[in-house]
């Protein structure tokens, strides 16, 4: 049976349980279109630049998701009313001009553990700026080659272009006058505003897209012309959204144009079969010494499925907000389960944490020797005496299975005074729901399955849990790395392979 004969039916069925045929003609038809294509595993680079560090990690939560906080902290948000329009000032005051609420996140400062100290600005230098993976991607003909986060949490792609003066030093760029597929959108713009104030903005324009061997056709490209000083301390050049379009950030003369992310495209196009409308995630520690992180785009890696012995869970994704949001009921610790009806989780690969509700992070912190929470850490955290048998069993629900997190990925970063792990599950505050950041993910082999709207996992779980400190913790190994760009990695090729 060739690629496109396979029937959407058989994809459409329950998505948990399917029958072991149903996934036996799908590998079969992606085997086809693999081979035809020249499809490869898109590696994942393990940024060496990239300095663990639990607060900051959690700071960029804090911006990426904008939530109250429920734990005392140095960081919080604030709800500040600002007020926009050109009315003369006399008139200002008597109808308001134009009102709209901010929430800003703040810090606070010259303050004791609780304090109430003033509050100032949050630089970037109190955040998470660089990224724990980067994969290469081409742009245009000829290809040019770049370096960029893969977000599932995010729909725009974006780069670094030449016309952004002041943030490529030591960075690929894209230049569009050298690719001959390059067609300029007119009128289109983007804007990114983070949580903190940080800005990425541009103009756009269409070309050639490949990933993994595929290439993907009429791609909008955000062009980068102008970005905040904390983009130039990351490493990568730029960002591949893998969210869905509705969240996308493209205007037209000023009105909202949400563009359709690489994926979407790529189902568009018409040679790609139905039992290929998907890409796959496998992370990896850096302590998992021989373990290759990687993506795969059109295709399920069938080495890994067989090697974890079970089949594909499957469950339904709810893409109303453009997030890959599932439902995630219950939770195990220990054996002890937690009731969690109508609790929902987002799936974020840009999140390093995993994120949930007060009532499951404080169980999990009451079953590790030590454990206590950090008010300058603004996190749970837990003596480095503590080994991997001390720590309990933790499995979280997506639809109607649980999986296991490992042990090692609790223990996230050593905290400033060498002596404690940050943990790797922290408080989601006031969000109504959890996100299952890198902590989770590392757990499992995803598949995004977008083109039948549900999301598939496999556990895979190391034999071997390390709580050594890992090789990109800050300072773990008592000296400085030497910092590798972004150029370095995509010319010198020993980095990639």
């Amino acid at each position: 049976m060739g690629p496109r004969e396979v029937s959407s039916d058989s994809l459409a069925q329950s998505p948990s349980n399917r029958p072991e045929i149903a996934m036996d003609t799908i590998f079969s038809a992606q085997d086809k279109f693999k081979q035809d294509l020249g499809l490869s595993k898109v590696k994942v680079v393990h940024n060496q630049n990239y300095k663990r560090h639990g607060t900051k990690s959690y700071v960029s939560a804090l911006h990426r998701y904008k939530f109250k906080t429920t734990k005392p902290g140095p960081y919080f948000h604030v709800d500040k009313v600002t007020q926009h329009g050109i009315l003369p000032e006399q008139l200002k005051a008597a109808v308001g001009g134009i009102v709209r609420t901010e929430r800003i996140l703040v810090k606070k400062v010259d303050s004791g553990d609780g304090g109430d100290g003033h509050t100032g600005e949050v630089t970037a230098e109190d955040q998470q700026n660089d990224s724990m993976y980067i994969c290469e991607i081409g742009i245009g003909e000829p290809v040019q080659k770049l370096l960029v986060d893969f977000d599932t949490g995010s729909a725009d792609t974006w780069v670094r272009t030449k016309e952004d003066k002041g943030a490529h030093e030591g960075h690929n760029v894209f230049d569009p006058k050298k690719s001959k597929t390059f067609k300029k959108l007119s009128g289109m713009k983007w804007q990114i505003q983070y949580g903190d104030g940080s800005t990425a903005s541009g103009n756009c324009g269409s070309d050639t897209l490949v990933v993994g061997g595929l290439s993907i056709k009429n791609q909008t490209i955000e062009c980068a012309t102008k970005l905040s000083r904390e983009f130039s301390q990351g490493t990568s050049d730029g960002l591949l959204g893998l969210a869905w379009g509705k969240i996308n950030t493209v205007t037209d003369a000023g009105e909202a144009d949400p563009q359709s992310t690489p994926v979407e495209n790529m189902i568009k196009q018409d040679d790609i079969p139905k039992s290929s409308e998907l890409f796959t995630s496998a992370f990896y520690s850096s302590r998992d010494k021989g373990a290759e992180s990687f993506y795969t785009f059109g295709y399920i890696d069938q080495g890994l499925i067989k090697k974890s012995g079970q089949s594909i869970h499957w469950t339904e994704v709810d893409n109303s907000q453009g997030f890959w949001s599932v439902l995630s009921e219950s939770c195990t610790i220990d054996g002890e389960s937690i009731d969690l009806s109508g609790n929902t989780a987002i799936a974020d690969t840009g999140t390093t944490l995993a994120l949930m509700s007060d009532k499951v992070v404080e169980k999990v912190y009451e079953k590790i020797p030590g454990a206590t929470y950090d008010f300058l850490n603004q996190g749970f955290i837990f003596p480095i005496t503590v080994k991997a048998d001390d720590i309990p069993e933790i499995k979280v629900a997506v639809g109607d299975k649980e999986y296991l997190i490992q042990k090692e990925d609790l223990a996230f970063a050593l905290t400033d005074d060498k002596q404690h792990w940050y943990g790797g599950i922290q408080s989601r505050g006031f969000m109504p729901f959890d996100i299952l950041g890198d902590t989770f993910l590392k757990s499992v082999y995803s598949i995004w399955d977008q083109g039948n709207r549900r999301l598939g996992l496999v556990p895979k779980i190391q034999a071997t849990q390390s709580l050594d400190p890992p090789p990109d913790d800050g300072g773990a190994d008592g000296g400085e790395k030497e910092r590798i760009t972004s150029l370095d990695l995509v010319t010198n090729q020993k980095y990639l392979v």
